[in-house]
């Protein structure tokens, strides 16, 4: 347990109803005491005021609730104090618990707390900020999965059978001669490979739950990106005009569709521009396409396919593309059977094909996959890459015991297995790489 106190707003910044200044340590009642003017007792969630001790002026009217370690957040004593939700009033009440003997917290350093007082292991820290950053009810429950230890329970079992074959392979390699019993370890091997290679498969899909799809919408001008993106979206956050050339910078918003949360980019019309503004958005709208991981490529299909629409193409060899075939309730004079993508006819000035246009979307980036509650999904990039070593050292032991190499040999690879899956949840992690998962949380969680 730690020796000091520390507290944090742990709500957001800027104007609201209510407001929360959090304190976990052995201090937090004790500080929170001489502020309150009420005595605090475990689990009640008590009315009244926080006072300034030095000239008894109120701060605010509040409610206070303490909760007596181990059954906490942190496993330490913890004191939320919720009072109305201006800077100003959280502010003062921050001021004060600093002043009578807390520190303020660092990014992520309750979860931190939580984490190394065994409250929560590592996978399940990282699933806190899922939670709170989740875009969907999808990404939502992925990481709830996460939260609740379903990943955790799985690599637990993994990691009990290859320490079993490990302490098997110690004892024959420390004991050469005492007769150790005889242990099958091949299938048990085969058995946590297989599981872990079913969690690197789960690995793409459950990132597209966790991440978002960062979708470029680009096309030449005037073929509908905008009125695409406002369709898409249900509402008019573009500007639409007849004039080409309206969108001349990024436009991004976030859209649910099934589930899948998708960063929708709408890019200005890439063409020779020798307009400064008109020549900074295109250049931006050549960076969006680099960053992305899908592209909606927009064409106008009332007119012939113009240098400018292949010159777009050209830029697309290896992006994940999906053609979309705009103003289809115009005459059709575009011929795009010849294009190497699938394509979908819509109208983005009459909806229709819109819920064809969001279907192939969905299907594009998860494969005709389509998540369930049950379903174990890894969602995070560093616990796949994790379970990529341990898969790769799993499958050298396995080749190790294939050529009859001595159990040393099989043993080192065990062992870095093991490292890399506990470095998953925590077993096997070093303080740089805390304070690199720990510095994307807020201060106050």
């Amino acid at each position: 347990m730690y020796q000091d106190t520390i507290a944090a707003i742990s709500t957001p910044l800027g104007e609201g109803g209510i407001g929360i200044v959090r304190l976990s340590g052995p201090d937090a009642l004790g500080i929170a005491q001489k502020l309150f003017n009420r005595r605090l007792s475990n689990r009640r969630l008590l009315y009244g005021h926080i006072i300034d001790p030095d000239n008894e002026e109120v701060i605010d009217e509040v409610l206070v609730t303490y909760m007596a370690a181990p059954h906490t957040y942190t496993r330490e004593d913890i004191v939320e104090i919720n009072c109305h939700g201006g800077h100003l009033p959280l502010q003062r009440i921050l001021g004060l618990v600093l002043r009578y003997g807390a520190r303020m917290a660092n990014q992520g350093e309750f979860t931190l707390r939580a984490f190394l007082n065994g409250r929560i292991d590592l996978a399940q820290a990282e699933s806190v900020l899922d939670v709170v950053r989740a875009k969907t009810a999808a990404s939502l429950r992925v990481a709830v999965q996460g939260l609740g230890g379903k990943l955790s329970e799985s690599l637990k079992m993994v990691r009990n059978e290859l320490m079993s074959i490990l302490a098997y392979l110690t004892a024959r390699i420390d004991f050469p001669d005492d007769e150790v019993e005889k242990q099958e370890i091949v299938p048990p091997l085969e058995r946590a490979r297989q599981v872990i290679g079913e969690l690197i498969s789960s690995a793409d899909q459950g990132m597209v739950y966790r991440q978002g799809v960062r979708t470029a919408i680009v096309g030449r001008r005037n073929v509908g990106k905008s009125s695409l993106l406002n369709r898409l979206l249900g509402q008019s956050r573009a500007i639409v005009t007849p004039v080409p050339g309206t969108t001349r910078d990024t436009l991004e918003e976030v859209v649910n569709l099934k589930g899948v949360p998708f960063v929708l980019v709408d890019t200005a019309g890439i063409v020779q521009s020798k307009g400064v503004v008109e020549s900074l958005g295109v250049e931006r709208s050549r960076r969006a396409i680099d960053e992305a991981d899908f592209v909606l490529l927009v064409i106008d299909t009332s007119a012939p396919l113009k240098p400018s629409d292949k010159e777009i193409m050209g830029l697309l060899s290896e992006k994940e593309v999906l053609v979309v075939a705009n103003k289809c309730d115009l005459p059709r004079r575009a011929a795009l059977d010849h294009l190497p993508w699938a394509t979908v006819s819509i109208s983005a000035l009459t909806g229709e094909g819109l819920d064809d246009l969001e279907e192939k979307m969905v299907a594009s980036v998860l494969g005709g996959k389509v998540f369930t509650s049950n379903a174990l999904l890894v969602s995070n990039p560093r616990h796949k890459a994790c379970l990529e070593r341990a898969e790769a050292h799993l499958d050298q032991a396995l080749s190790s015991i294939e050529a009859q190499m001595p159990d040393d040999f099989v043993t080192i690879d065990l062992t870095a297995a093991l490292n890399a899956l506990g470095e998953i949840t925590g077993e096997t992690v070093t303080e740089e790489l805390l304070e690199t998962i720990f510095s994307r949380f807020c201060i106050g969680k």
